[in-house]
This record gives structure tokens, sequence and C-alpha cells, in this order.
């Protein structure tokens, strides 16, 4: 992968570190060190978001067990350092992906929205099928109402 963007705010250079590290272990236990309690979680699944920070917790959590090979390639910062964009492969079953996830920290380094995209179509689809199989009833009672 990239090496992380110069212009990171100090606390979000942290986080991200210590998310990255999360990520290699396939262990998120320490995540909700690194989220705000209001903090929205949006599926590419969904219009809508979930939040709060449980929400962002039990889909990441799972989703860490559902994809395989899963790989960052690059990283990209917003001026002010707050923002992140990360790029990412992965596997679902015998179906290959290709995302982003787009994470906003407040100055604390805090993780207050993480967005996830991915591509094609068949792999999403794949990836829903897996989420919902594991996850069953749980999201629906965090999505936020529109």
């Amino acid at each position: 992968m990239t090496e992380a963007p110069a212009n990171l705010h100090p606390a979000v250079a942290e986080s991200l570190a210590a998310w990255h590290k999360m990520v290699e272990n396939l262990d998120l236990k320490a995540l909700e060190k690194i989220v705000h309690p209001d903090a929205t979680f949006r599926s590419p699944m969904s219009i809508n978001p979930y939040s709060p920070a449980p929400a962002l917790i039990l889909a990441l959590s799972t989703v860490i067990t559902v994809f395989e090979d899963f790989t960052y390639y690059r990283q990209f910062a917003s001026e002010d350092g707050l923002n992140v964009v990360l790029e990412f492969s992965a596997k679902v079953g015998d179906k290959t992906v290709k995302g982003i996830d787009m994470i906003q920290f407040d100055e604390q380094g805090l993780i207050t929205d993480f967005e996830v995209m991915i591509r094609p179509l068949n792999g999403l689809q794949a990836l829903g099928a897996a989420m919902s199989a594991k996850l069953g009833e749980k999201m629906p009672s965090y999505k936020v109402k529109s």
C-alpha cells in the first residue's frame, strides 16, 4: 500500500495506523476506541445510513469475516487531513470486488462517518447476501429513518 498521506491530522494518523493494524490482524476488538459514539455507517447496500457507533462496529466486524484476501492499495487525504479514502480489493466467495472506504474523522481522531462503495454489481450482490446471512435482523434497528 502507499504511504500514509503526509498532511494527515496527527490524531487521524494515529487512528488510521490503528485501523490498518486491526485490519491486518483481522481483529477489530479495539475499534470502539477510534469510533465516535455518534458515528454513522453508510453501506453500499442501502441509501439510508446506520447510526450510532454500535452499527458501524457491527458492520465492520462482520464484513471482515466475509471478505477474503482483503488488501488496501492506495490512500488519499483531504487538505485538512480529517478525511481519508482507502482503495481496496477483496473476494466474496468466487467474486472479486474493488472498492473504497471514505472515512471522516474529528480532530480527536475519532471516526465520525464511514462510507463504503463497491463494484462490480455481482460482487456487491454477493457481499449483500453474505452480510445479510450473518447479520439477519440486527442492522435494520440501526437504520436512520429519513
